[in-house]
């Protein structure tokens, strides 16, 4: 693994990247001090803003709990973007690089650490996916 560097971004946390991470939508470490901790329980989102029923919808599950994970952020005082460490499980390991796909477009290159596991299922049998995570607003 090819360390490319350290990012500043305008939060203020450091990204180490590396070429695999890269490519699979993570960072090997995001390097903060101070600030806020925010520690997020796991999320699944079974259903979108309007409250159309997103059961067996790998990529709409996705793409809300983000959304609302990000809600979840705006609560504490913060944004998606700072969420420094996540733990993802899906349901189908084929929809690992779809995942990696929709967290690019979702944080750009400056991603949280993050771990990707399979499971055979979750709480709600009609989930496909759960994030949970932690967060750092703020700080240096």
């Amino acid at each position: 693994m090819t360390l490319l560097g350290w990012s500043a971004a305008a939060d203020s946390k450091e990204y180490l990247k590396g070429d695999q991470p890269q490519r699979r939508g993570y960072s090997e470490a995001v390097i903060t001090e101070g600030g806020k901790i925010v520690w997020l329980a796991g999320q699944i989102a079974m259903v979108d803003d309007n409250g159309k029923s997103l059961a067996g919808d790998f990529e709409g599950q996705a793409r809300q709990l983000f959304k609302n994970l990000d809600r979840t952020m705006q609560k504490a005082g913060g944004k998606l973007g700072d969420i420094v460490q996540m733990t993802v499980f899906i349901t189908d390991v084929r929809n690992g690089d779809r995942f990696t796909q929709i967290r690019r477009e979702v944080f750009g290159d400056n991603f949280p650490g993050s771990a990707l596991i399979t499971i055979t299922a979750l709480a709600a049998p009609e989930g496909k996916i759960e994030i949970q995570g932690y967060a750092v607003i703020g700080g240096k």
